[in-house]
């Protein structure tokens, strides 16, 4: 389920787990399990912008002959 999130969605869930670790009280297990968790987000969000940069990048060099 965690791949199927879009950029947006898990960007937003990715700022409410740093929202919450920010405001601290939480007990350790909880603090790891939301340190885990946006670590997982932030790389969903990575593996999103690196497919969208590498389809701008195909597309630019099909456009410009393949010349960059």
């Amino acid at each position: 389920m965690t791949q199927e999130l879009s950029y947006e969605a898990a960007r937003a869930e990715l700022a409410e787990v740093v929202t919450k670790l920010e405001s601290g009280g939480g007990a350790l297990e909880e603090a790891l399990a939301l340190w885990e968790r946006g670590e997982q987000l932030a790389a969903i969000c990575q593996q999103r912008l690196d497919v969208a940069r590498a389809r701008l990048d195909a597309r630019a060099n099909a456009t410009s002959g393949g010349t960059a």
